[in-house]
C-alpha cells in the first residue's frame, strides 16, 4: 500500500483500472488532450467532488503515467491506501477520438499493471469498513486473474455487509458476447444495485424497448436497477416500481465517462442519506453536466453546481408507475 493505514476508511471503494486518457478535441484535429480514464476511478472521483469519502483498490505501474495517476487521486481527494505500484507492468493508456456517430475507443492496456491484481492483494478490511464496493465488467474482462479479485471483492463485501454496485460498461472488444452476458448476469445477481446503460442491454438481450431492456435487469436477480438512458434521463426498478428521471438538455461536448459520473454522485448521495429518487435526480444531473466538456474527469461536476443547476429547473423532473 502507498502509506499506513488511515485511521477512516473510505465509505464508497471502488476496484479496477485506471487509465491516462487522450482525448481528440476535434474530429478534424489530431491533437490529443491528455487527461484521466477508467471506469472505476471516474466513479470515485465524481464522489469525492460531490463530497463522499471514496477511495479506489487498484494497481499502476512505476511509471510516469502512475505517478500523475496518485497526483490526480490526492489532488481530488480520494484515498489511496489500497493502491499498489508494479515495478515489472506498465499503467494502462487509452485514446478518445470523436467523429459524426459519436466517439470511439483505442486502448493500450494489454498486460497493464492493474490487469495484474489477486485476490490476495485485496484489503478486507477496507471492504468490510465501507459502505458501497463499485465494480465494473470491465475489471472482470481485463484478466483472468481481474475477474476473481472482482469475485472475491464481492464475497468479501456480502459477508460483511458493504452493499455492491455494478456497472456492466460492456467492452466486447475485450471479451466475446457469450461470456459477457454470462458473466453480467451471475454478477447483477450478487448485487444490491445494478446501474447499466440501455444500450449495453439491448447489446446483452436484444431488447428493443427500455422497458424490456429493464425487464432482463431484473430478471437477473439484482435487488435495485438503475437503467441509464443517456439523452433520456433514467428508467429505475426500485421496490417493485417503475421510477422515471426526465433528462437535462445540455450542451454535448464529449460523453465519455458520463455513466461513471452518474454512479459515482448516485452512491455518494446515497452515502449522505439522501433518498433513491432525489439521488438519481442529482446524478442524472451531474453526468448531463459532465459532458459540456472533454475528457472523463475534467468536467466533473462539484454538489454545488448540480444544485445551482436544479435550482433553475421546473419541479416537474419524475415520474412513479
Amino acid at each position: 500500500m502507498t502509506s499506513p493505514t488511515p485511521t477512516q476508511w473510505p465509505e464508497i471503494l471502488t476496484l479496477g483500472e485506471p487509465l491516462i486518457e487522450f482525448n481528440q478535441t476535434s474530429p478534424l484535429d489530431q491533437q490529443y488532450l491528455q487527461g484521466f480514464g477508467g471506469d472505476v476511478s471516474t466513479v470515485a472521483i465524481a464522489a469525492a467532488r460531490f463530497g463522499a469519502r471514496a477511495g479506489i483498490i487498484t494497481r499502476v505501474g512505476s511509471d510516469h503515467f502512475g505517478d500523475l495517476l496518485l497526483e490526480l487521486w490526492q489532488q481530488e481527494a480520494v484515498d489511496t491506501h489500497c493502491v499498489l505500484r508494479d515495478p515489472t507492468a506498465p499503467t494502462g493508456v487509452y485514446f478518445v477520438s470523436h467523429t459524426e456517430t459519436g466517439h470511439r475507443f483505442s486502448y493500450l492496456r494489454s498486460g497493464s499493471a492493474a490487469s495484474r491484481i489477486t485476490p490476495a492483494q485485496l484489503p478486507l478490511a477496507a471492504i468490510s469498513s465501507a459502505r458501497w464496493l463499485h465494480v465494473s465488467a470491465i475489471s472482470q474482462a481485463i484478466s483472468e486473474s481481474s475477474l476473481t479479485t472482482v469475485s472475491a471483492a464481492i464475497t468479501a463485501a456480502r459477508a460483511a455487509g458493504t452493499r455492491v454496485s455494478y456497472d456492466p460498461n460492456l467492452r466486447l472488444a475485450l471479451w466475446s458476447l457469450e461470456r459477457a452476458r454470462d458473466t453480467i448476469r451471475a454478477t447483477a445477481a450478487l448485487t444490491d444495485l445494478f446501474l447499466p446503460s440501455l444500450e449495453d442491454i439491448v447489446t446483452l438481450s436484444g431488447a428493443t424497448s427500455a422497458e424490456q431492456a429493464l425487464e432482463w435487469c431484473v430478471e437477473t436477480g439484482a435487488r435495485q436497477v438503475v437503467l441509464k438512458l443517456g439523452a433520456r434521463g433514467v428508467m429505475a426498478y426500485l421496490e417493485g416500481q417503475i421510477v422515471s428521471i426526465a433528462p437535462e438538455r445540455v450542451n454535448m461536448v464529449d460523453a465519455t465517462g458520463a455513466g461513471d459520473c452518474f454512479a459515482g454522485v448516485l452512491l455518494a448521495c446515497l452515502c449522505a442519506g439522501e433518498d433513491m429518487q432525489t439521488a438519481m435526480t442529482h446524478a442524472n444531473t451531474a453526468a448531463a453536466l459532465a459532458t459540456t466538456g472533454f475528457g472523463a474527469v475534467a468536467p466533473l461536476p462539484r454538489r454545488h453546481q448540480v444544485l445551482q443547476r436544479l435550482a433553475s429547473q421546473s419541479p416537474e423532473s419524475s415520474h412513479v408507475s
